[in-house]
């Protein structure tokens, strides 16, 4: 089991996962917005999101060039950026810090890519373990129709296809966020993943979101501002589908 590093600091940390298209960005969202709506200090964070180190990954996707232990250093660097440079500060500030992926993403992702279990995570040994981490488990056709919803195609990486699968891109993603979801329930017990039914309706899940938060943070202590200025976060759109794509690889 992955020692984690103590997280004593007045502010919450709470972390989405699920497969591309498992509709996690939606909820976190959602959940974003009524957290501020009742006056509650929230921070989003969502992955392969850093400045420093996005344009490297971007184009380094677009030429198909990084190998999976490629992916899985730049994917940490990214990481440790925000975590050091925003997740830490706004946890000692008291805030409500959401993020849209964590380190489990890279436990399941990068294992499934052919990257060692226990080099992926002791790359990621500095981390914190979230206060509460909620997997949403969507059937893999259901999540496959949500992104197809939102555009015409699957992406690359998105589909496994760096991997060899098939040729056929929907088999490969098949193939691929099958095998994903396979790593995700083998550890969601060791790292006490509270498991959400995906496939319902999305009002629905947010209702149990919101009760799921709201039985394990006393939220009353966030309200208020903070003295900290916030640094750049990245706004999750509207539109579900949009929000999976940059963390699809």
């Amino acid at each position: 089991m992955k020692t984690f590093a103590e997280l004593n600091f007045p502010g919450r940390l709470i972390a989405v996962e699920g497969l591309d298209g498992s509709g996690k960005s939606t909820q976190i969202y959602l959940l974003k917005r009524w957290l501020e709506a009742e006056g509650i200090k929230v921070y989003f964070s969502e992955w392969n999101s850093s400045e420093l180190v996005k344009s490297a990954t971007s184009k380094g996707k677009k030429r198909e060039l990084l190998t999976p232990t490629t992916f899985s250093l730049i994917h940490a660097t990214d990481f440790a950026d925000r975590y050091e440079r925003h997740l830490l500060p706004l946890l000692r500030a008291g805030y409500v810090v959401l993020c849209d992926r964590y380190i489990f993403t890279a436990f399941a992702r990068d294992v499934v890519r052919g990257c060692p279990s226990e080099w992926v995570r002791g790359i990621y040994n500095f981390a914190a373990q979230p206060d509460l981490t909620i997997f949403f488990k969507a059937d893999l056709e259901v999540s496959l129709n949500r992104i197809l919803e939102g555009r015409p195609k699957l992406k690359f990486f998105e589909a496994g296809m760096d991997l060899g699968l098939s040729n056929d891109p929907y088999e490969s993603f098949r193939i691929f966020q099958g095998r994903i979801l396979e790593q995700y329930m083998a550890i969601s017990g060791e790292f006490n993943f509270v498991v959400m039914d995906a496939n319902l309706h999305v009002e629905k899940q947010q209702v149990l979101v919101r009760k799921l938060v709201g039985e394990r943070i006393d939220l009353k202590k966030f309200k208020g501002r903070s003295p900290l200025p916030l640094p750049p976060s990245a706004s999750p759109d509207d539109k579900a589908t949009e929000m999976e794509e940059d963390a699809a690889a």
